[in-house]
């Protein structure tokens, strides 16, 4: 009421004292003495005070058109605490809805849930301050009593898609608070000051440069933002020292910052073009911002050059992100044909003028805010939301592009996002997942500052060993890995036919592995989905093309040459390898054991042989291929390595002709004779169809 007491004193000494004086000596005639006078006074007062309050009212809302909304937030606050709470409860409930509004703008979530509480509580007629009550609750993280208020909202207005995704991030944000990824985020002190520091941008090819905005005390200007509150911000840089420290940040140097808003650096490969975020301000008019150019030259940044856009300064061009091209440029716009709100849009850099200006499309803007994007070198399009299924306030996405043209939007969840805002990232160009991004997380009041992240590397590997059919290891055999997300690694055994290769999560492979004098082997393999280090074994055991190869589990019926069932799975694992070797040509061979005459033995195992070559022609390999041979009891198993290692009694080396058996135990007798009972297979060419 300051302002409208020295109103009506000055009025009072310019126009009552010399003008109404004697009107009031007239009047007064009519009253006793100088009660009456008195009281003609107040009377003649009284539309001075409403047109005071008028005015002053007429005043907040002026600055809220123009978007100075820290302004108008004190003036409207001011407004309210001399409204009666019982007598004025409809202005209370207007006055009310518009400091939330402002709160809203500036930021201060708390403020704003406060506010908006207030204006319903005083019977404010617009039913949509349910839809902004319940976004400022989330933005402070109380997903239990926003969710209550959009139903209210829904309730009254009717459902629609919008409402719906913000209701279904309520309960993803629910579920991505408990369980975080794997992103460590800390708060980068070193750039951050008592002020407010956002839009971190990594500079140059070595990367050891961190542009800032901030409105920290060194920023030029006296004034604080009538938008904000606070200083307008300047670019400010960060460089490591020769150990690799960041030092604090100071002003650019140059002639790009100056008394108005300078932020959201974006710059080219080479680091001679910064592109940049001004706010050039004007009391007559609506706060606008567009895109400036500042060319390097001799260690300072010239002055800045506008980016010319559009022909209206009415609409926002803002958060310039140029493309690793370097010429497309990403910029965010409220400017027509978007999908409400601010849009990110795209377009040709011709010179100082962007051309072919398109929006990127109703799969990332929304009837909300997109903001801030980023490209990355390997093309992924990040960029905050509040439109978007989230957590609270602004999320940060990252979007890939397919090749039919669709992006496919994901959001980064905790800890990268919060309920708090979330934007304006960087990555260093590495690997890893290594950078910086801006929050308000954790500041009562609602500043922004710069935290760093970093995705600690998920070890994934896939180890193993390559050894022929009698575990002997093969030294410098090749393992070939090939995934179907388009990676092809290989490795090299070891001397005791060790190898490890890095893979990914989720991912199907194929693997080989071969080796001079051996055939190829093939596997198949599938990595989980789960976030966390690995280590897959896979074993190789190589058919040598010199030596005879037992096939393990042949089975027959007794007496016959018929095949069992369980013979099914070695077989179709034989039909495999001759698909992996088509140039080989084999023999196949069947024995039997001591007992029983030669003529028998003979006659059964070719039998025995045939029946295997049928099942594999019937498997698809070529006749010509395959060889049969009954060799009966003609040629006793000599003793492996590994055979040696499962049977004691059986020294390495030997020979298990009759003889020899008849030395051993019943017992020992009977599993030499299974020994004996086998079918193998050995390479007969190598080179077949390549005549």
């Amino acid at each position: 009421m300051k302002n409208c007491i020295f109103i009506y004193y000055i009025l009072f000494r310019q126009f009552f004292v010399l003008n109404l004086l004697l009107v009031l000596k007239k009047k007064c005639a009519n009253f006793k003495g100088f009660a009456g006078c008195l009281y003609l006074g107040i009377l003649l007062t009284i539309p001075l005070l409403y047109s005071c309050k008028s005015t002053k009212l007429a005043t907040a809302d002026s600055q809220y058109d123009r978007g100075e909304y820290y302004a108008a937030s004190n003036s409207y606050k001011k407004i309210y605490n001399k409204t009666s709470p019982n007598k004025q409860r409809d202005l209370r409930g207007m006055i009310s809805a518009k400091l939330g509004f402002c709160y809203e703008k500036i930021n201060i979530p708390a403020k704003s849930s406060a506010s908006f509480t207030n204006a319903i509580r005083y019977n404010n007629s617009d039913s949509t301050l349910y839809l902004h009550l319940a976004k400022s609750l989330q933005k402070e993280g109380k997903y239990k009593d926003a969710l209550k208020n959009y139903l209210i909202f829904i309730e009254k207005f009717g459902d629609n898609e919008e409402i719906q995704k913000t209701i279904d991030g309520i309960e993803l944000a629910t579920e991505w608070k408990e369980k975080k990824n794997r992103y460590i985020v800390r708060k980068a002190d070193i750039f951050n000051s008592r002020r407010a520091e956002f839009s971190p941008a990594l500079y140059g090819k070595s990367q050891d440069i961190l542009y800032i905005t901030s409105s920290t005390d060194k920023a030029l200007g006296s004034k604080k933002s009538e938008i904000t509150g606070i200083k307008n911000n300047d670019i400010f840089f960060s460089k490591k020292d020769e150990k690799g420290v960041w030092k604090r940040p100071e002003p650019i140097e140059g002639d790009v910052n100056t008394e108005f808003d300078e932020g959201a650096t974006s710059f080219n490969q080479d680091g001679s073009k910064m592109f940049f975020t001004k706010a050039v301000t004007d009391h007559l008019s609506p706060k606008t911002t567009d895109i400036y150019m500042s060319t390097r030259n001799g260690g300072k940044w010239d002055k800045a050059v506008k980016i010319e856009i559009g022909t209206d300064s009415i609409y926002v061009y803002a958060h310039p992100a140029l493309a690793p091209d370097e010429k497309t440029l990403y910029f965010v716009s409220d400017r027509p044909g978007g999908y409400g709100g601010k849009d990110i849009w795209k377009g040709t850099l011709n010179a100082n003028k962007l051309e072919n200006i398109t929006n990127l499309g109703s799969n990332i803007n929304t009837s909300g805010d997109e903001m801030f994007p980023y490209v990355s070198n390997d093309g992924i399009l990040y960029f905050s939301s509040n439109g978007l299924p989230g957590m609270g306030g602004l999320d940060i996405f990252k979007a890939r592009l397919d090749s039919w043209g669709i992006w496919h939007v994901e959001n980064m969840k905790a800890p990268i996002n919060s309920n708090y805002d979330d934007f304006g990232i960087t990555f260093y160009n590495k690997e890893e997942e290594e950078g910086f991004f801006s929050s308000n997380r954790g500041d009562a009041r609602g500043y922004d500052h710069i935290f760093s992240f970093f995705l600690p590397s998920i070890k994934i590997n896939i180890s193993g060993y390559v050894t022929d059919k009698d575990d002997t290891p093969i030294n410098s055999a090749i393992v070939r890995i090939i995934g179907l997300d388009g990676s092809n690694s290989k490795a090299i055994t070891k001397q005791d036919g060790s190898f490890s290769i890095k893979i990914n999560r989720g991912i199907n492979y194929v693997m080989m592995a071969g080796a001079k004098g051996y055939l190829n082997t093939k596997e198949e393999f599938i990595s989980d989905n789960e976030e966390a280090d690995a280590n897959y074994e896979v074993n190789f055991k190589l058919a040598s093309i010199s030596k005879p190869v037992l096939i393990e589990n042949i089975f027959y019926d007794f007496n016959k040459a018929s095949l069992r069932p369980e013979s099914k799975k070695a077989l179709d694992e034989l039909i495999e390898l001759l698909n992996n070797n088509p140039h080989v040509t084999i023999e196949l061979g069947a024995h039997t054991d001591r007992k029983g005459s030669e003529k028998y033995n003979i006659d059964l195992s070719q039998r025995r042989a045939q029946s295997v070559i049928d099942y594999l022609i019937k498997g698809g390999i070529e006749t010509r291929r395959l060889t049969p041979k009954g060799y009966g009891k003609s040629v006793p198993k000599v003793v492996s390595k590994r055979i040696a290692s499962q049977f004691d009694y059986l020294p390495e080396g030997t020979i298990l002709n009759e003889n020899f058996v008849n030395t051993l135990t019943e017992e020992q007798k009977e599993q030499a004779d299974q020994l004996n009972r086998r079918t193998e297979f050995k390479v007969l060419t190598i080179d077949y169809g390549l005549q």
